[in-house]
């Protein structure tokens, strides 16, 4: 059943804090593992069972049907089919169930060692270098020192880095019931690569000491150079600690175990002519994360040698980390024309990303738009609306007004003398248009004075007409500028456009506090010419008079 969170109306919400999600979040929210770097049948036009479009995992691909056809209309809603194990219900749950894939290894998040500030670096006290060299299996660090000492008969420290040489040359110096310690035994010796060593270093950290000695270090350190290291490592260890207060937030959770999938309409298969298929890019960064996954749990199980093991490990990083962000790698995987694939984050980040481009600008209803013109016979805060423009912007408030005043009984008839454009439409029209101002916006809008409310008067033509005066706080001129109007609709909305974004309400610039509805060029011009005296008089010569 798809599970619903329900929110309370009235509730009010002063911030959202976004977290790390630990293994078993993700694993709690996933509907179910992806074994198979398939997506469909080409025969069929199918799912693959444990794909990664599989509709056990995922939900039906047709509203209350599942994939054998053995439960078949709404009356079967909620069950579960015997025969193919999916749920009979709606096919839009395939918009929000997740899946996931279990790693065989632990992988590093791109996000947290290639970002500025590097938060496992800065947290671990690792150089960057350093600590790629770690993540890409080319490096040891070691965890437990224990009774180990390097080839000079020096004793080895903890997170010292260890190249294959040095470690082997570890190894053989020490005694060889040092290997079947227990772990937790501190005379063990413990160097690893890779994530996996990582999560240990990461579980071992105490935030509360990390965060005294880095305040000690910042208040006793002399050089400049190693008290702003000691300041940036604090502020990583602070907001770890700001960050538990409301949620658990552990430092290991940088780390992934296993990998969500997101749902497969966020990331569509779309059939072309001719048998061919249009995919998401996401789909086949997946299908490489899939491959390299189930191949290293191959060479896990027939015990491959661990320079094998080393370099699928590596490839698997690789492959998470183009999944996540395929710009910050220095090799991004590209398609066969040569175009970097488009990873989670590119479609997230940037103008045509996830949050500008869908959540905050939205498409409106309400609104129209035209080529603006001067109207200098108008008031400050009044604009010239084409009544064509209007009758359709207002258009449910004449309806309300007709069915109120009796002239008609439905919506629908309304519509059609609205349609028409009965000489009677435009006296309700000018009736509504009374304390009911519209909002113009010339993009782009650079400063709030890019969006400002009038009041309308109804005019003939098709171009919106502008008082000159506001021209500056728009960056507007008549050239053939085009502007677009809004409606606002709700009381609140009306009331805030009357008392705050009125024109007449918005004379100075918000940038400097100078005045911003002052007279320049042909108006100046105009004014000096009006009240230029024409003809000489005996006491005022006039040159040139005319």
């Amino acid at each position: 059943m798809s599970r619903k969170i329900e929110i309370n109306k009235s509730q009010k919400f002063s911030k959202i804090s976004i977290g790390l999600a630990s293994p078993e979040v993700i694993l709690g929210n996933s509907r179910g593992e992806i074994l198979k770097p398939e997506t469909i049948n080409y025969r069929t036009h199918k799912p693959e069972r444990d794909g990664l479009f599989c509709e056990r995992i995922f939900g039906p691909v047709k509203d209350f049907e599942c994939a054998c056809g053995k439960y078949k209309r709404i009356r079967y809603k909620g069950i579960i089919c015997d025969r193919c194990g999916v749920e009979v219900t709606e096919k839009k749950v395939r918009r929000d169930r997740v899946g996931h894939i279990d790693l065989v290894v632990p992988v590093a998040h791109i996000w947290y060692f290639r970002s500025l500030p590097n938060k496992i670096g800065y947290l671990l006290g690792l150089p960057s270098k350093k600590l790629d060299m770690i993540i890409y299996y080319e490096r040891y660090v070691v965890i437990q020192p224990g009774l180990a000492l390097n080839a000079e008969g020096e004793t080895v420290n903890k997170m010292d880095y260890l190249t294959e040489e040095e470690y082997i040359a570890i190894t053989d110096n020490l005694p060889p019931e040092n290997q079947f310690l227990d772990d937790e035994d501190p005379n063990k010796f413990i160097a690893k690569m890779g994530a996996e060593c990582l999560i240990e270093l990461l579980s071992r950290i105490d935030l509360d000491e990390l965060s005294y000695e880095l305040r000690h270090k910042a208040n006793t350190e002399t050089s400049k150079q190693r008290k702003m290291e000691a300041l940036k490592r604090l502020q990583v260890v602070e907001s770890f600690k700001e960050s538990n207060l409301n949620r658990e937030n552990k430092p290991e959770w940088m780390i992934l175990k296993a990998i969500p999938v997101i749902p497969p309409e966020l990331r569509p298969l779309v059939p072309l002519d001719g048998g061919r298929f249009a995919t998401s890019d996401l789909n086949d960064l997946y299908r490489r994360v899939i491959i390299r996954n189930n191949r290293l749990k191959r060479l896990v199980e027939i015990k491959a040698p661990e320079v094998i093991l080393r370099n699928e490990k590596r490839m698997l990083q690789e492959s998470v980390d183009s999944l996540f962000d395929n710009t910050r790698k220095s090799s991004a995987v590209k398609t066969d024309a040569n175009r970097p694939l488009k990873s989670l984050s590119d479609s997230l980040k940037g103008k045509q990303g996830r949050f500008r481009q869908n959540l905050l600008g939205k498409r409106v209803d309400y609104s129209a738009r035209s080529v603006i013109v001067g109207g200098p016979e108008l008031k400050l805060f009044e604009c010239g609306l084409p009544k064509n423009m209007a009758a359709e912007l207002y258009k449910p408030f004449i309806i309300r007004k007709l069915i109120e005043r009796g002239i008609v009984k439905t919506v629908k008839s309304a519509k059609k003398i609205i349609d028409r454009r009965e000489p009677l439409v435009w006296d309700i029209l000018e009736n509504v248009l009374k304390g009911h101002p519209v909002l113009l916006n010339r993009a782009p809008t650079l400063h709030r004075l890019g969006i400002q409310a009038f009041q309308p008067i109804l005019i003939e033509g098709k171009a919106i007409q502008v008082h000159p005066l506001v021209c500056t706080a728009f960056n507007a001129d008549f050239d053939g500028d085009q502007m677009a109007v809004h409606l606002p609709l709700g009381p609140e909305a009306i009331l805030e456009s009357q008392l705050l974004m009125l024109a007449s309400h918005n004379i100075l610039n918000p940038a400097n506090g100078a005045p911003i509805t002052v007279p320049s060029q042909d108006m100046v011009l105009g004014l000096y010419y009006m009240t230029k005296l024409l003809k000489s008089t005996k006491d005022h010569k006039v040159k040139g008079e005319g």
